[in-house]
């Protein structure tokens, strides 16, 4: 009987993973740690400063920008499965204490205080975020998008290879 218990409750939590993203948005696809790490030299993360990461997804590039970049790292991620599989990284990565992680819709998140913003979103997303950029980022903020650019915004840098683009508030 405990077994049905806990394989309907992993059911559940499974159903939840993959059934709420896709209402606000594209499914969760992490990226590979070498192409965050890559992202984030060029974008400067620099130790104490705050990075946003936009639909968190498992939590990689809050980990990866704590551990190794000493940044505080806040994750918006829309689907509660996501936001404690992220939690648990942090835990399990021993950076709890630098990551913060918000279940929200990022269009509706407040990002004024990120020096970094992460995304790995679509094409979709790249017109309102580029607006909601451009109404809260404060000057000197940058934004690291891979896989899609910001129509209306000149990038700063743009890696061919990864397809990376850097730009600058």
């Amino acid at each position: 009987m405990a077994f049905l218990y806990f394989a309907g409750i992993f059911l559940l939590f499974a159903a939840l993973y993959i059934l709420v993203p896709p209402f606000f948005g594209p499914p969760s696809v992490p990226t590979k740690h070498e192409r965050i790490r890559k992202a984030l030299k060029l974008a400067r993360l620099q130790p104490g400063e705050t990075l946003y990461d936009l639909g968190a997804g498992d939590g990689r590039v809050l980990v990866i920008a704590a551990k190794e970049f000493q940044a505080q790292a806040v994750g918006i991620e829309i689907g509660p499965v996501q936001c404690a599989v992220s939690l648990w990284n942090a835990i399990r990565n021993r950076v709890r204490s630098m990551v913060r992680i918000k279940t929200a819709n990022f269009f509706h998140a407040d990002i004024s205080n990120a020096d970094v913003i992460f995304a790995y979103l679509t094409s979709d997303q790249a017109e309102p975020l580029q607006e909601k950029f451009k109404r809260e980022l404060k000057t000197g903020a940058r934004v690291v998008t891979i896989s899609f650019n910001l129509p209306d915004w000149e990038p700063a840098y743009l890696d061919r290879e990864d397809l990376i683009f850097l730009y600058e508030k």
